[in-house]
């Protein structure tokens, strides 16, 4: 698998280079998005402008990571979807869960919004129990 990691701030922005993105990639992509998850900064962005053509096993493995990466208040964006690339996951159940942006652009937007709430629901929990 061919891929570019650009670390910013708040952020890791993974680009995967390969067209096809096939289920025998799925261990391979799995490890690799689960180490930049543990690492510092915890938000990801996956940029797919590269990829044309993906395996159902890859977006579930995708949204399976979506989950996780929610559950422990990190984001996780994809960006750049070819219209196939759309059209594939739309007609499955993984595109209503997929936090997903037409640019890294607004990926990025969406990650920093994402940051900014998670700091004032920190700070309104700690308002809250200062209070009781």
């Amino acid at each position: 698998m061919h891929y570019k990691i650009d670390t910013k701030e708040k952020f890791t922005v993974l680009s995967l280079l390969d067209p096809n993105l096939s289920s025998n990639l799925v261990p391979e992509l799995n490890d690799l998005i689960k180490k930049l998850g543990s690492n510092s900064p915890k938000n990801l962005v996956l940029n797919l402008e590269g990829v044309k053509d993906w395996d159902l096993s890859i977006m579930e493995l995708l949204a399976q990571h979506q989950e996780v990466f929610y559950d422990n208040n990190t984001s996780f964006v994809l960006c750049c979807l070819s219209d196939d690339l759309q059209n594939t996951l739309d007609s499955t159940e993984f595109g209503e869960v997929m936090n997903l942006t037409p640019t890294e652009t607004e990926a990025w937007d969406i990650v920093q919004m994402e940051e900014i709430e998670r700091e004032l629901l920190d700070s309104d929990d700690m308002e809250f129990s200062t209070q009781e």
